[in-house]
């Protein structure tokens, strides 16, 4: 079972990004840490994590568009580099010129992505099973739930039997024993929501497309130090295409949790909280030099076909 780690305290705040409030969690003071949620997830993800993290650093752990308390916008642009410029344009009115980037999943994918198209805004990457383009192990479900039927899959599941549930969610974990319900009921709660369902589905329908402009962006990722958690049993993103992926981003380094699934963060908060930690302290930054604000990017970049 994961551990239940006692409440962080932090303060939730919302940020005006253009027309679209963006939500987030903030704890901490000094450099600057970005925490970035999967695609079923929200920034209530890292509440356990995010205690021992401020203790070094000014966490913000945002709710990406149509997720969590964000706001919803309906036929959003679900691809990699909009949701990276979105992710910027959040950073541009926090005032935050760099960060570095804590990031899950699809959260992964997007922090990726974010560090090729605009690497001055990243010091360093912490990521847990990031989805990348070398994993294949999710391919039948991007294609089940690519289709109509899978679209209509997804939306009775928060209305399915808690078991039913539990076994169709509990494989992100490693298995449906080791699922919290509190966890469970999160994610069944973002599939209640039709604006979130929608866009969920549509980044599901574009990831090939997707994952390939991923790979080709990959080469870009260069002299930011990158550290890569796994769980030895995450049936989500394959442990194959961590090795790959380690090999492919230069500075990098891999570390595999035996017995853990796809969430490492939340099944075994403690431990990757001080796998993370230790890993800044080996990787520290020069002190910081004050620097002007980029130009902002901005948040917009819909499209009419994005929509489920």
């Amino acid at each position: 079972m994961m551990q239940e780690a006692p409440q962080p305290a932090y303060e939730e705040a919302f940020v005006d990004v253009g027309a679209v409030r963006v939500h987030y969690l903030h704890a901490g003071s000094g450099r600057p840490m970005l925490l970035i949620h999967g695609l079923l997830g929200s920034s209530r993800n890292w509440r356990n994590n995010i205690a021992a993290l401020a203790q070094h650093a000014a966490i913000y752990a945002i709710d990406l568009v149509n997720m969590g308390k964000s706001q919803r916008v309906g036929g959003l642009d679900p691809g990699l580099q909009a949701t990276a410029n979105r992710i910027i344009a959040v950073m541009d009115a926090l005032e935050l010129p760099e960060a570095d980037l804590v990031a899950h999943s699809y959260g992964g994918a997007v922090a990726l992505m974010l560090a090729a198209l605009h690497p001055r805004r990243v010091r360093r990457l912490a990521l847990f099973a990031p989805a990348n383009p070398y994993s294949r192990s999710g391919d039948q479900i991007v294609r089940t739930y690519g289709t109509v039927w899978g679209g209509l899959l997804a939306r009775l599941l928060p209305y399915s039997p808690a078991q039913i549930q539990r076994i169709v969610l509990g494989e992100l974990y490693g298995g449906a024993g080791r699922v919290v319900d509190r966890c469970l009921h999160e994610i069944v709660d973002v599939l209640r929501n039709p604006v979130t369902l929608r866009h969920v589905l549509s980044i599901v329908r574009c990831w090939f497309s997707e994952r390939a402009k991923l790979k080709a962006a990959l080469g870009r990722v260069k002299g930011i130090p990158t550290l890569l958690l796994w769980g030895d049993r995450d049936y989500t993103v394959d442990l194959i295409s961590a090795v790959k992926l380690n090999r492919t981003l230069s500075g990098s380094e891999l570390i595999v949790l035996p017995g853990g699934g796809h969430a490492v963060f939340e099944e075994t908060p403690e431990l990757a909280n001080r796998i993370v930690l230790e890993w800044l302290d080996r990787h520290p930054l020069p002190t910081p030099q004050r620097r002007h604000m980029p130009q902002a990017v901005s948040v917009g970049g819909t499209t009419s076909g994005a929509a489920a």
